[in-house]
């Protein structure tokens, strides 16, 4: 497989493992409580925020929704899309590594671009992600009119690139059929079977590859024998056919006047959705006019620079996710991605860099809250309610000296461990020495004065006390791992228990 390649790209691939751990800090609540837990509004460089993320949702996002700078070589009011093409790579890069790893087993990651570096990304994705786990490229409708001065083209599309962690694994959700798309279906003849449309009764084969399709079928009405054209044959064998005109399925029009049969489609048997395409069209997706309107109801005093309408992120989410999933957009903008998840009842993380995280995200989301009516609201019934929670990145999990940071408590210490041991993200809210199994090992914290006394003696050193009670809380005969300030067991007795020591803080930061 083809890899791109770029100035310093071997300092981009070592840039998501050297990124630093960072604590989230929740700065504010809003709308109901318990609402707000499932729902972050984090602003911060979303590459620290990504790695913040990791220990507590490494697996579990099911839906990734990017919206990243295009590099147009433009700027604009709330970002710089100026960068040299291989910034813009190394940007991306430790970006979309660590995204993957956030992505759940059956989940996918949705990116937007368009011509300037969607070729690139491409390839990018294909090295990340691998190549197996492209999905498709949507082509979205995202302007109507013209572009009369434009120097070649004049374009009228973007691309949305989608992934899957495992594509196999990944599976979308019919959309629903458009008042278009039912104006064929009727019941003339009032089947109690319920609406239907008639579809030919042929397929493109000639009589020679296929004689046992050519045969004749009796008019009902004239009795002549009907046999379908020279290049084409029956799209049914006989048999098949018998079926059909046992079951009520043939159709010749209302007074029987046709020439040639057709075959009664049902709604019912072949459902209200359909499989998705890969043209969306802005009847059906909005458009960057939708996206604008929306910006000035929401925010008459300046709208954000480059907004997506929320019919874009309507339809992803529908064919995506189901209620309750989560989603994550590290490049929230003005919020579209988390207003519409909340709306339409899945669990939402969003990111967002700039201090517009402040003046138009956070106001968004209140109005979401609040109930507005703009946007898919009145199509899906939105009435308000939920509500979200605002975090800020605090400070590294270790200092400089690679010591833990006092602020660092027991439960955000074991998530990173068992993150760091399993590459999974915690099983539990970790509230016990007893982190959990994994893979026939048990993992242990001794941190902080988690057994009630801070003094070494207490419960920070594994002496043979506390490795009884280890024992007393983990009675499996797997092979221990216990992360401590030291150790007074000699290496000759840990090897006979079963049990590998790491000493913290320096087997925390080495790994």
């Amino acid at each position: 497989m083809p890899f791109l390649d770029w100035v310093n790209k071997n300092n981009a691939k070592g840039t998501a493992r050297a990124v630093p751990y960072h604590l989230l800090k929740r700065e504010a609540v809003y709308g109901d409580v318990a609402a707000a837990t499932e729902n972050l509004l984090i602003q911060g460089d979303n590459l620290l925020a990504l790695k913040a993320l990791l220990p507590f949702y490494a697996g579990r996002v099911k839906c990734i929704v990017i919206d990243p700078p295009y590099n147009t070589q433009s700027a604009f009011e709330h970002y710089d899309d100026r960068l040299e093409h291989s910034q813009w790579l190394s940007m991306m890069y430790p970006r979309l590594v660590l995204l993957r790893d956030l992505l759940a087993e059956d989940g996918a990651i949705w990116v937007t671009i368009d011509d300037n570096e969607a070729h690139y990304l491409k390839v990018l994705m294909d090295e990340v992600f691998a190549r197996k786990n492209f999905i498709a490229n949507i082509v979205w409708q995202k302007k109507y009119a013209k572009q009369n001065d434009a120097q070649w083209f004049s374009t009228s599309h973007d691309h949305v690139l989608v992934y899957g962690k495992n594509a196999m694994n990944w599976r979308p959700n019919k959309i629903g059929r458009s008042a278009e798309q039912l104006k064929g279906y009727g019941n003339p003849d009032n089947d109690s079977r319920g609406l239907w449309q008639s579809v030919v009764y042929t397929c493109a084969k000639s009589r020679a590859e296929r004689p046992n399709l050519y045969y004749p079928i009796i008019h009902p009405k004239t009795g002549a024998e009907i046999f379908p054209s020279e290049t084409r044959v029956w799209g049914y064998d006989q048999s098949r056919h018998l079926r059909h005109v046992a079951e009520g399925r043939i159709w010749w029009g209302e007074n029987q006047e046709k020439d040639k049969p057709r075959l009664k489609s049902f709604l019912n048997e072949v459902g209200q959705g359909l499989i998705p395409d890969t043209l969306w069209l802005r009847d059906i997706a909005g458009d960057n006019q939708d996206s604008r309107r929306e910006g000035l109801s929401l925010f008459p005093a300046g709208t954000f620079s480059t907004p997506k309408p929320e019919k874009l992120l309507h339809l992803i989410l529908t064919i995506g996710t189901e209620e309750g999933d989560l989603v994550l957009d590290s490049f929230l903008g003005s919020g579209t991605t988390s207003a519409v998840a909340h709306k339409m009842g899945r669990r939402y993380i969003g990111i967002e860099t700039g201090e517009h995280a402040r003046t138009h995200c956070v106001p968004r989301l209140e109005k979401v809250v609040a109930g507005e009516q703009g946007g898919i609201s009145e199509t899906i019934g939105w009435k308000g309610g939920g509500g979200f929670s605002f975090l800020t990145l605090g400070e590294p999990v270790f200092t400089e000296d690679g010591r833990i940071n006092a602020a660092v408590t027991f439960s955000t210490l074991a998530a990173y461990v068992w993150h760091v041991e399993t590459g999974v993200s915690g099983p539990q809210d970790f509230n016990s020495p007893f982190l959990g199994m994994h893979e026939g090992k048990a993992y242990f914290l001794l941190y902080n004065g988690i057994l009630g006394d801070r003094r070494p003696a207490g419960g920070n050193v594994l002496n043979s006390a506390l490795l009884a009670h280890l024992r007393a809380l983990c009675p499996s005969s797997a092979c221990f791992v216990v992360y401590g300030e030291t150790a007074r067991l000699g290496p000759a007795r840990m090897a006979a228990e079963g049990v590998t020591f790491k000493q913290i803080p320096y087997d925390v930061t080495m790994r």
